[in-house]
């Protein structure tokens, strides 16, 4: 496997970490995309304190998909990072072995969604036959997509699927040369209204909400490194819910942290992007009941099974491989 080669040399510069002169642990940390308002817990954590009061001193990246971080991590280039969990079960699939888990689920209600305008005739599911689709080939919601068509039964052959790039893919919506695309609903919906599209144009097709049981995105971390370290672990997993804890009381308070990284940022815009993420995706019925990181066996095997619709295991799917709860304290973190 491409990651082996480079895996024995990664982890020995990261278990040397813990070592240095300095008190703190340096725990790099890849994130799934760029700095906006979602992001603004981690940095909340680090200028709130958290971090630093679990000895440890992060700095984050940023990302370019909710792919991306994944083999970043199985390669030990990162030890923890921020991915797609449907993703990652089938990177799992295709490279048996990888030093890579998952080991705190933050979007318990996935963001996947197709986003289209009412303008261009796109309202539900059932409008996106005959119409064009702009998606980028890295796209968490793309990957999901098949899942989500054989649910709501579209022929995917109904549908072009026009390849697009990142930065191109909402100025395209905007400009009505595809009638919609796939991403987060948060990220893609706020950059059609910064581009001007009239929000009562938009139209949010928010995948969990037509069929798909599936999780979203969870902090992942290389399984060696974690075997080695489990209290930086467990620490850096205490710091990021508690970032998200200040994110939640109070999403004004922790923007700040997120426009420090970003000066280019819109910081209201960025806020009710966050608040978006906070509603939709992190707190939800299920977190507030059973705490924020965890989560449920049976939702988790439905959603193995609606992956294994679309997608032909290679190996026989084993949900221990793909989460573990090993560094998350019992009932999760309380989000109260």
């Amino acid at each position: 496997m491409f990651y082996k080669k480079i895996v024995a040399a990664a982890l020995v510069a990261l278990g040397t970490t813990a070592a240095a002169a300095s008190d703190k642990t340096a725990v790099p940390f890849a994130l799934d995309w760029k700095f906006e308002g979602p992001s603004a817990p981690y940095f909340a954590a680090i200028d709130n304190g958290h971090f630093d009061k679990n000895g440890l001193s992060v700095e984050i990246t940023a990302g370019a998909g909710s792919l991306d971080a994944i083999p970043k991590v199985a390669t030990g280039a990162f030890p923890i990072g921020f991915a797609d969990i449907n993703s990652l079960i089938k990177f799992l699939d295709q490279n048996p072995g990888a030093p890579v888990i998952a080991a705190m689920m933050v979007y318990d209600k996935p963001p996947f969604a197709v986003i289209g305008r009412k303008s261009l005739g796109v309202e539900g599911p059932g409008d996106l036959a005959g119409k064009v689709l702009g998606a980028p080939p890295p796209d968490g919601a793309w990957a999901q997509f098949p899942i989500f068509a054989a649910e709501n039964g579209i022929n995917m052959d109904d549908i072009k699927v026009e390849p697009v790039g990142f930065p191109t893919r909402e100025p395209m919506l905007a400009e009505g040369n595809v009638s919609s695309i796939t991403g987060f609903s948060f990220s893609s919906y706020l950059n059609l209204v910064r581009l001007g599209v009239p929000e009562e144009d938009i139209s949010t097709i928010l995948m969990a909400d037509h069929g798909l049981d599936l999780y979203g995105n969870a902090v992942i971390v290389n399984t060696d490194f974690a075997a080695k370290n489990p209290e930086i672990v467990k620490g850096f997993l205490e710091a990021v819910a508690m970032g998200w804890k200040d994110a939640i009381a109070d999403p004004a308070a922790v923007i700040p942290s997120l426009v420090k990284r970003n000066p280019a940022a819109d910081a209201a815009l960025e806020q009710r992007r966050l608040q978006l993420a906070i509603d939709a995706n992190v707190v939800t019925d299920y977190t507030t009941a059973n705490g924020m990181g965890m989560v449920d066996p049976e939702r988790m095997a439905s959603a193995i099974e609606q992956i294994g619709t679309v997608y032909d295991f290679q190996n026989t799917p084993d949900a221990s491989l793909y989460f573990t709860d090993a560094y998350l304290p019992e009932g999760g973190f309380s989000l109260k």
